[in-house]
């Protein structure tokens, strides 16, 4: 009932407790329905009526009441687009299937339109009345519906997907939504994780955040292994070429090249292709360390570089992800825990006025308390002890796991550049030969 006041902007009262919820003054909520099944009765399109319902059939104290489904919604379509795309979305997905849903459209103008769609749980029998979630076969329990299956999830995902996809046709937008991850698409990304409102919020009035600050690490981090991995390839795609060529200048030229300060004709030495003998005297450190003798080595050192590119990629993945999880995990975890106590007060109040007085005072304290116990059940599926000291250890050892690799990155760009200064060096003495065998213009001194 808190749930459904609160994304609707309105005021309800639960009939299972007697609290009341008053929302009216929150702002942004731009559009609410309740879409109802072919067989839920009529009265169930006043959200109080259905919700109210919804508590009185479930009995257990563990029961789930309703699933929420989240929708970002593109800014580049009308609020009137967005709006329709939510309701043949929802109506497809779920009211077809049998569900209630209760569908809050916010817009505060901020660039981050989106939907919030409440879900009921049960299905309705033919009279319109509540079904069972499951019934038993052979003492086993069979769920009614395959609403809670895994593949649902991906299921929605795509079909949400396809529906943005198509009203950004119809609007004739370019861009496009993938429902995937960077991983199933080939896309070598690790990535970002949800803000939030709160850190959203922050993040535009220009203070940084946790997860503002996680987010930039893992773009500065994808970028970083982008270009890494596109230097390696062209510096690959140099080695065949050179291989094609007739007669390119070996190592030992190169060298030679780069440690001679040469001169001819009063001009810069020929081989002067790097800056200076310091730098030259570390690109042959670099070639005597790697045991690189000529070509065919500079291209096996290169196939290893992008074997550790891959590498140092695979196990950043994994990382960040974990450390996504562990970094929406602690703050839930923090936020149960701190305001517990406002939550425990609030419901100890006896008197219906002070409670509501109390709620609209704290409800953020209180709705942050219980958005965290939701988000905590999920997670800790039946568990009661929070393992929050073994979380923050986790994410510390990832952390540390994760420098590692970005120190591994960073002597990888390093190689990455002196291979580059070869190829340099490479072009270099080659246009000054090409230059060199050019028959040389007779000068003319005039009168």
């Amino acid at each position: 009932m808190a749930a459904a006041a609160y994304r609707s902007g309105e005021k309800i009262t639960n009939e299972y407790d007697g609290t009341t919820y008053d929302y009216t003054r929150k702002g942004g909520v731009v559009h609410t329905e309740t879409l109802l099944p072919e067989n839920a009765p009529a009265e169930y399109a006043d959200r109080t009526v259905l919700w109210n319902a919804v508590e009185k059939i479930e009995k257990a104290k563990n029961n789930q009441l309703a699933r929420e489904i989240e929708l970002a919604l593109p800014a580049e379509l009308t609020r009137e687009q967005n709006i329709n795309l939510v309701r043949a979305y929802v109506k497809k997905n779920f009211v077809t299937a049998g569900m209630c849903a209760d569908v809050c459209v916010h817009d505060k103008g901020d660039g981050n339109p989106h939907a919030h769609v409440l879900l009921t749980m049960r299905p309705f029998e033919v009279d319109g009345s509540w079904g069972a979630k499951a019934h038993k076969v052979n003492g086993q329990k069979i769920p009614t519906v395959d609403w809670n299956e895994q593949t649902k999830a991906e299921e929605w995902r795509a079909g949400w997907a396809d529906a943005v996809n198509l009203f950004l046709k119809i609007a004739q937008v370019d861009e496009r939504v993938d429902h995937r991850s960077y991983e199933r698409q080939g896309i070598e990304q690790v990535p970002t994780i949800h803000l939030g409102a709160a850190a959203s919020q922050m993040e535009k009035r220009g203070i940084r955040t946790e997860r503002g600050n996680i987010n930039r690490e893992i773009e500065v981090a994808n970028q970083k292994l982008r270009q890494l991995r596109a230097r390696i390839v062209d510096l690959q795609k140099w080695v065949k070429e050179e291989a094609a060529n007739t007669e390119p200048p070996t190592l030992a030229d190169v060298i030679q090249g780069i440690l001679s300060r040469r001169e001819q004709d009063g001009t810069a030495s020929r081989y002067q292709t790097i800056g200076n003998l310091k730098s030259a005297a570390n690109l042959l450190s670099f070639l005597q360390s790697n045991k690189i003798m000529d070509m065919s080595g500079i291209e096996e050192k290169i196939m290893s570089m992008l074997r550790r590119q891959s590498e140092i990629r695979d196990k950043l993945k994994p990382i960040d992800r974990r450390l996504k999880t562990l970094n929406e995990h602690i703050p839930q975890a923090d936020n149960y825990f701190k305001y517990k106590p406002v939550y425990q007060q609030y419901r100890q109040e006896k008197s219906p006025k002070k409670k509501e007085t109390f709620a609209e005072t704290h409800h953020r304290e209180i709705m942050l308390y219980e958005n965290a116990g939701g988000y905590l059940k999920a997670v800790m599926n039946g568990k009661t002890t929070l393992p929050t000291k073994a979380w923050k250890t986790e994410r510390d050892t990832l952390t540390a796991e994760r420098n590692a690799l970005n120190r591994e990155y960073v002597l990888l760009k390093s190689e990455v550049a002196e291979i580059d200064k070869i190829r340099h060096s490479v072009y270099d003495i080659m246009r000054e030969e090409q230059r060199r065998a050019q028959p040389q213009r007779s000068q003319y001194v005039g009168r």
